[in-house]
Formats: structure tokens, C-alpha cells, sequence
């Protein structure tokens, strides 16, 4: 049996390296708010001929000075393709700057037949308020799980086990957050999205873990140790933990290589970070959050026996 409570400060050690290289990242290469969340500019071009997202955007930053995060999108009902620029910044293009950015990518791209199909202004106070309430939206999501472990495994810390399983899900939002700083992706709906997703896989690998540890003290009584609860409840559930993430992994990492093959940026940007919280959700599940309950379990057992004496 794997003992996963002795080795609790390695599995720590692990997970705060982790998270200081994305804080690292994130003061060598800063956070970038693409538009959904900071306001610009969307171009939106329909093109017959071959076109490549990464190309375009060194294009447009060369026509009018600013970074642009290039999209390709496919619309088979219209049997259509398109080229969606979006630029980020406090303020909109003008339209002399508009038209310096679809003369530079008809240029750069003669053949394609390149035609401007629409253009859309998000304003600087409406990606904020898009931000924020995606913001709310996770703690939201924090705070409802909270309640749900607490009142669901009452019988094993209510709260604490909670409280725990939070710092777990807490670790995993940081690491798929390190991956959109560390691959310089901007911050969109996709981190919305993504940071929901893997708080959703993460807790529910971690109640599998707090019901097999409610279930072996009802079966071996409350004399066995916490640190022996976990690391049993630990090893009956981490094959399960182990196969359901690595089927995710494997179907999430098809997903980006369709992506990648054929350059659909709104994909990879989910599928990467994607890709990495799903190992984080089995790591936080089997190594931090069941240790953490077992280290706060003894803490309390040690203050009793303190006010006993």
C-alpha cells in the first residue's frame, strides 16, 4: 500500500514548484486579456484560398502596431471559411486603421479572395463586466461545493473536509491559469470555461476519496488513525481516479491534435490547459486533498486532547 500521508510534504513541494513557475511566468511575460474580457476590435473575414492564423497575426501587428490573436473558423452550413481578427485594446480601430489591416492581408494573401464580412467593437467597460462575472461565476462554484461536502460528509469534518477539497480545486484553477500565462494564450471565455470543466472532474474524484473514508471508519471504527483512513481510501480509489482522467486526458489530447493539424486556435486554447488540468485534478485529488484532511483530523484530535489535560 502506497503511503501517501508519509509522503505528504514531497507531493506539497511538488505542487507549490508548480505554482511559483507560473507566477514566474507570469511576471516574465504578463497576463494577456484577449478581447472578451479588455474590449477592441473583431474583423471578421470570409477567404476561398489557404491562410495561417499564426501568419496573419504578425501581418496585422506589422499594419497597425498591435498584437491580434487570429482565429479560423469553418461554417458548413454556408460552406464558408473565415478569418476572425481580433484585437485587444482600450480602444476601437478607426476605420483608415480597419482598412490598413485588410489591404496588408489581401496583399500578404492574393489568392485567397479576402472580403470583409463584418466588423464589431467590444467596449473596454463590457469585457469587464464580462470578466467579473466570470469571476463570480467560479467562486460561485467554490462556495456551493463547499456547502455540498460540508453537508454531505459531516460525519467525516463537514466543513474541514470542504475546506479542504477547496485548496485541492484552488491548486488545479492555478495550474490551468499557469498554462494560459506559460504558453502566452490569452485570458478568454475558453479560461472560463476550462476552469469550470476541471473544478467539475476534480471534486468528483475527490468525493469518490471522502466517501471511501466515510465508508472505512464506519467499517473500522473511529480508533483508526486519519493518516491510515486516507492512505487506504487513497489506494482503493486511485485506479478509478487514474483510468477516468487518462480516458479524458487521451480524448482531450485528440482534440488538440485536430486543432493543431488544422490550425482552429478556439479549440487549442481549451484543449491545452485542458490537457494539463486533467493531470492536475488526479494529482490534487490522490496526493494533496486526502492528506490535508488527515493532517486538519489530527490537529483537531491533538487541540482535544490538549483541553482534556
Amino acid at each position: 500500500m502506497i503511503r501517501f500521508y508519509k509522503h505528504r510534504f514531497i507531493y506539497f513541494t511538488i505542487s507549490l514548484c508548480l505554482i511559483l513557475s507560473g507566477l514566474v511566468a507570469a511576471f516574465i511575460n504578463g497576463i494577456q486579456l484577449d478581447i472578451q474580457f479588455k474590449g477592441g476590435t473583431i474583423l471578421k473575414y470570409t477567404y476561398t484560398d489557404t491562410i495561417h492564423a499564426e501568419q496573419a497575426e504578425e501581418i496585422v501587428e506589422q499594419a497597425v502596431g498591435q498584437n491580434s490573436n487570429c482565429l479560423l473558423q469553418s461554417n458548413l452550413a454556408k460552406d464558408e471559411k473565415m478569418l476572425v481578427v481580433s484585437l485587444a485594446s482600450n480602444e476601437a480601430l478607426t476605420s483608415r486603421e480597419q482598412e490598413a489591416v485588410t489591404a496588408a492581408l489581401t496583399q500578404a494573401y492574393p489568392s485567397a479572395n479576402l472580403a470583409l464580412s463584418e466588423s464589431l467593437t467590444v467596449e473596454p467597460f463590457i469585457g469587464k463586466q464580462f470578466f467579473t462575472k466570470g469571476m463570480i461565476a467560479i467562486a460561485l462554484s467554490f462556495l456551493l461545493i463547499l456547502v455540498y461536502v460540508g453537508v454531505r460528509f459531516k460525519n467525516i469534518g463537514g466543513l474541514s473536509a470542504g475546506a479542504m477539497a477547496i485548496v485541492a480545486l484552488f491548486h488545479d484553477a492555478f495550474i490551468v491559469t499557469a498554462v494560459f500565462i506559460i504558453f502566452k494564450i490569452p485570458i478568454n471565455d475558453s479560461f472560463i470555461a476550462a476552469i469550470l470543466t476541471i473544478i467539475g472532474f476534480s471534486i468528483n474524484d475527490t468525493i469518490v476519496i471522502y466517501d471511501r473514508v466515510r465508508e472505512n471508519e464506519r467499517l473500522q471504527g473511529r480508533k483508526t488513525s486519519p493518516e491510515e483512513l486516507v492512505d487506504l481510501s487513497v489506494n482503493q480509489s486511485m485506479m478509478r481516479s487514474v483510468n477516468t482522467n487518462l480516458a479524458v486526458f487521451l480524448s482531450i489530447t485528440v482534440v488538440y491534435i485536430f486543432a493543431q493539424i488544422y490550425d482552429i486556435a478556439s479549440i487549442r486554447s481549451f484543449a491545452l490547459p485542458m490537457m494539463f488540468g486533467t493531470l492536475s485534478g488526479c494529482y490534487s485529488t490522490i496526493c494533496i486533498a486526502g492528506p490535508l484532511w488527515a493532517m486538519w483530523q489530527k490537529h483537531k484530535q491533538a487541540g482535544a486532547k490538549i483541553a482534556k489535560a
